[in-house]
């Protein structure tokens, strides 16, 4: 028996994915549980609109997402820190410091768990940092940690 599935299923597979499963199983869990909806024509039709409604969705957001990237990558973030006489700054830079500075700078606001700051940062210089935006989208930027 064909169903749609509405929501996830652990080893079945994902929302909106049409999947073939023995009949006892789709009337008697999947869909009074409401996890499936049957394959009828009707419901074939929204599957597909819902479909494409989704691919649109995921262009669009891959269109920003390029948009960012090509601003991040353009110039160096600059990073204002404290230093001693040696040229090494008093504390670290974290994310949260670098998703402050790329908000002022850039005008992007970037949740600062999707940066991973590659290098310990610990003096005065570049260096790189990665953002993850999600499915596979990482972008590799530099910052600059200067005096104040």
């Amino acid at each position: 028996m064909q169903v749609i599935l509405i929501k996830d299923v652990d080893n079945l597979g994902g929302a909106h994915e049409l999947v073939e499963v023995r009949p006892g199983y789709a009337r008697n869990f999947l869909i009074p549980q409401k996890y499936a909806i049957e394959a009828s024509g009707s419901n074939m039709k929204v599957l597909e609109e819902r479909r494409k409604q989704k691919q649109k969705r995921e262009d669009k957001l891959l269109a920003e997402i390029a948009e960012v990237k090509k601003v991040l990558t353009a110039s160096p973030v600059k990073l204002g820190a404290k230093i001693g006489t040696s040229g090494k700054i008093f504390g670290s830079v974290t994310s949260i410091q670098l998703a402050r500075a790329i908000r002022e700078q850039k005008g992007y606001e970037i949740d600062r768990r999707r940066i991973n700051i590659l290098d310990e940062v610990k003096e005065v210089g570049v260096y790189k940092a990665q953002i993850d935006f999600g499915k596979e989208n990482t972008v590799d930027m530099e910052f600059e940690v200067v005096g104040e």
